[in-house]
């Protein structure tokens, strides 16, 4: 197996990792898929295809980046993330490009897809979560604990590893609080998730102190120091770019 090969190969299961929760909770992609648990490079990418929203992503990535693969490990690994290659691309004509792919498959409750998200647009899943679908949209109308639980479960989690049995873990990590006027991230706490791993990786290499990252209550992976820092960084910009928007909209 060539190095090439290495790195498609490990882009895709971390793409099946990170994707597994939502799609077993039936928010996106081909329902129950199997592929994301134990299937082949291929069988794997055949289901990216179906995720209508990471995909346009990682299309979009590979054009502005150059690598053929949008499944290639430094691909995946910045759309989950943030930081990494995506971080060297021009917003706008991210936008751009990203719009060209989306716009034509949004319904009229996607109304905000326009040239304006470039104000806040990061070509990574935490800007889709609180740019691209409308649950920040939803907040200070009311009803703000369904949307906040959505964007909460939904972003990247990253935490520490307090104790695990294999099967769960307690992890101590940050929430997303919303005070009715902004949003921001809450003193951590503890979270017990889901702790078996998919995709060419077992439960045993989670361990007490390990940082991970955390998806729909469920452990996508270990994170080293510097993924750590992308995804928080990602996060705490989207934050503030979001937080930018919905004070502009109350004025």
């Amino acid at each position: 197996m060539t190095a090439a090969d290495v790195t498609h190969t490990r882009g895709a299961h971390m793409f099946a990792r990170y994707a597994y929760a939502p799609n077993q909770l039936g928010y996106c992609g081909p329902a129950g898929s199997t592929a994301l648990a134990n299937g082949s490079r291929r069988e794997i990418e055949t289901a990216a295809r179906q995720f209508t929203g990471a995909w346009p992503y990682l299309q979009v990535l590979s054009q502005m980046t150059g690598i053929d693969d949008p499944l290639d490990e430094r691909i995946v690994e910045s759309y989950w993330l943030g930081g990494g290659i995506g971080a060297r691309l021009d917003p706008r004509e991210f936008t751009t490009q990203l719009l060209a792919v989306i716009g034509p498959q949004a319904g009229h409750y996607w109304h905000h897809l326009t040239s304006r998200l470039a104000d806040e647009a990061a070509p990574n899943h935490c800007f889709h979560v609180f740019g691209v679908y409308p649950w920040s949209r939803l907040l200070g109308k009311g009803m703000d604990e369904h949307p906040l639980s959505v964007l909460d479960n939904c972003r990247i989690t990253w935490g520490t590893v307090l104790s695990t049995d294999g099967i769960t873990a307690i992890v101590w990590r940050q929430a997303l609080h919303w005070d009715g006027a902004a949003l921001s991230l809450t003193p951590p706490s503890t979270q017990r998730v889901e702790a078996r791993l998919t995709a060419g990786n077992s439960s045993a290499d989670i361990a007490d102190g390990d940082i991970v990252a955390v998806h729909w209550g469920r452990v996508c992976g270990k994170l080293t120091p510097e993924q750590a820092a992308a995804l928080t960084h990602s996060t705490e910009h989207q934050l503030h770019a979001t937080n930018r928007r919905l004070a502009d909209q109350t004025t």
